[in-house]
């Protein structure tokens, strides 16, 4: 299967039925236990997850080595040119803890960049899906080219109830009256670029399979997502990366970028 838009329509499928999945085992105590690894906890579900996604996704292709958060041995070596790069649940403090912000999500990696992906946040039942040059979609409307943003406009998104850290700096720096409280670090940015809100900024480490997916959504309506010093996600070397930006305004995306790098 190689066609663009029937690859999508799999892999959108997959992700549907992975987050129903989610939903049923989130009854379960035992998938929301686990354990802590450095600053993240991994609950039994994240594992669940990722066999329930990788088995999906190889039945699409099994010639597409799948990479996953989940798989440390998938995470060594050079990367394929072609990939499943998977994120079984993105927001797993949601998930455990009782919120609906966390999502299942992949995306197809050609040559070190997303070129299809798929979001489903299984508590609102929302589908995000983008195509490299074919637009983006939630719920299978196309999603509007997004109009500028400067800095200032619009609703900043972050995960606390009200901003806090580098959100509050952003804040009070360029004077947004506006915040939207959200979950996973990739539904963020898939808000962005539903036009919920219109910039995201994060400084904590945070990694490819976070970012690949939402920013193919978001650079397909016209936003743009960066490393926190405004340099671009690469997609090679190390899966580790210092924060973001991720913005409906691209000019917007440069000016908070350096102001931080300052």
């Amino acid at each position: 299967m190689s066609d663009p838009l029937h690859l999508t329509e799999a892999l959108a499928s997959v992700v549907v039925e992975v987050g129903g999945l989610l939903r049923r085992w989130r009854c379960d105590a035992s998938a929301r236990s686990g354990v802590w690894e450095g600053d993240q906890f991994k609950a039994r579900a994240d594992v669940m997850a990722h066999r329930a996604l990788s088995e999906r996704l190889s039945s699409i292709d099994g010639r597409i080595p799948v990479v996953s958060e989940e798989d440390a041995t998938s995470l060594h070596g050079h990367r394929p040119f072609r990939y499943w790069l998977i994120d079984p649940i993105d927001g797993t403090a949601s998930y455990v803890h009782g919120f609906p912000g966390y999502v299942t999500q992949a995306a197809l990696m050609v040559d070190g960049r997303p070129e299809i992906a798929a979001v489903f946040a299984p508590e609102t039942s929302t589908l995000y899906t983008a195509v490299r040059g074919r637009g983006a979609h939630r719920d299978g409307h196309p999603l509007p080219a997004l109009e500028g943003a400067p800095p200032g406009y619009g609703v900043l998104t972050d995960n606390t109830p009200e901003p806090r850290g580098i959100a509050l700096r952003v804040h009070e720096r360029f004077g947004y009256d506006k915040y939207l409280e959200s979950g996973s670090i990739s539904l963020k940015l898939c808000l962005v670029a539903d036009g919920s809100a219109h910039l995201f900024v994060k400084d904590v480490p945070v990694r490819d399979w976070d970012v690949a997916a939402p920013s193919l959504v978001l650079e397909e309506t016209g936003g743009l997502v960066t490393r926190l010093d405004g340099s671009p996600f690469r997609y090679r070397g190390s899966y580790e990366h210092t924060g973001l930006v991720g913005g409906a305004d691209p000019a917007t995306c440069g000016i908070v970028a350096r102001w931080l790098s300052d």
